[in-house]
Order: C-alpha cells, then structure tokens, then sequence
C-alpha cells in the first residue's frame, strides 16, 4: 500500500464502496480512500474514444459502443460499475476524457481554476467522488501545509483595489468570485498524488460539514496523454 496514504492522518483507507460512503469524517480526516489495484487497459478505451473538445463527457453508451480487447472490456467493466454504485447511491458522476482545463489568466495575481489549490463548496450536504483511471492525477494537501490566498496581505491588498466598493462587502465579492476557495501551498508542503484507479470521496464546504474541506488540485497533464477521470 502507498505508505503516503496510509500514514497521513488527513486520509482513511476503506476497502468497500459502503465502508467509502458509510464512514465519516473527522478531525483530520477529510479524505476517504477505497484503495484498489485495478486490472485492465484503460489506455485502449482512451485510444479509441474521440475528444471533441479539450473536455468531452463520455456517457456509459459511448464506452459500450466501444471494440475491446479482453482487457479493455475489464476496464470498461470497471468503469461501469463504478457509475452503478454511484448512481445507486445518489450521484450523478460524469466520466471525462481530458486533454486539459481552461485556464483562468485574468489576474497576475491570483489563479481561481482547478490546477490552482482550492476547496468545493455547496449550498448542501455533499461530498466530491473522483478517480483517474488514466494520465496524471490530482493531488490533495493537508488543511495546515496551505494558507488561504485570500489571507495573504500582498494578495489581498490587490482583492480590496480589484474590489473598489464598500469595505463592508468585501467579504461577499470575494465569495461570488470564488476567490476564497483557493489556497497556496506552503513551502515545505508535502502534495499527496491521489494515484490511478483508486475511488476517492473528499469532504466538502457546506453548512453541516464537520472537518475542514479537502484541499485539492488537478494535475499538468503531460503532453500529448489524455486523463480519464470520473468525477461528481
């Protein structure tokens, strides 16, 4: 087993999709892990499916349309059963074949899209479920090995001159502008790679939430590989 996720405090490990959705989070436990090694070849389902777009959504009809090799067809049987369980349980994952996400260059200063350190964050009760069956994968922080940007004067000197309002609704742009959902690593911080084929459940900002939200982030993808990764 990856000693990482193992000896992290901020991860459990599970063995069952029930024991993934069933355990809770607590103190620093903001991340669930249902930890497999996967068999199959996920590299023949990236190869033949068509990206139409930098992110095109592939529906459960697309992978069945698919020619597969006996290992292909375990993949596709993987990926399959996992869009079961989730439905099952109520919600609504969608599988991307990924060349690479916008990015957000409107600001020198502070990045809000995802290969920026950031938080999810709901006006519900919900978790975020991921994994990557193919390509780079995600990364995870520890809550206190990040600072908000937010919080961090130079930043937020640029925020208040960005914001050119009221002092008294600061604190609400920076909400509707996402901008305090992002974080900076700190120097000596120490990234957890999330790895292939593992199923994921990260703990969300919402109003009933116990722990802290799990600070997260999307890979670099390497050039000319696509990510596989189902999401919700």
């Amino acid at each position: 087993m990856n000693n990482s996720f193992s000896d992290s405090s901020q991860i459990g490990i599970v063995s069952t999709f029930s024991e993934l959705v069933n355990t809770d989070f607590k103190g620093e436990r903001n991340a669930l892990c249902w930890y497999r090694n996967l068999e199959g070849d996920f590299a023949a389902i990236v190869n033949q499916l068509q990206l139409k777009e930098n992110i095109t959504e592939v529906s459960p009809e697309d992978l069945l349309a698919l020619q597969l090799s006996e290992k292909g067809n375990r993949a596709r049987e993987i990926i399959l059963n996992d869009f079961r369980l989730l439905t099952d349980f109520g919600a609504s994952p969608s599988l991307n074949l990924l060349k690479c996400y916008e990015r957000d260059e409107e600001f020198d200063f502070i990045s809000t899209d995802v290969y920026s350190y950031h938080v999810d964050r709901s006006p519900i009760a919900t978790d975020t479920f991921l994994c990557t069956y193919h390509g780079q994968a995600s990364e995870i922080i520890p809550n206190e090995q990040a600072e908000q940007k937010i919080r961090i004067p130079e930043i937020r000197k640029k925020l208040k001159a960005l914001h050119n309002g009221p002092s008294e609704e600061f604190e609400d742009f920076l909400k509707e502008n996402y901008f305090d959902l992002h974080y900076q690593a700190q120097p000596h911080a120490a990234p957890i790679n999330l790895g292939l084929g593992h199923l994921w459940r990260l703990a969300v900002d919402h109003p009933e939430q116990q722990v802290l939200p799990c600070i997260h982030r999307a890979p670099i993808e390497k050039e000319g590989e696509y990510r596989l990764l189902l999401i919700c």
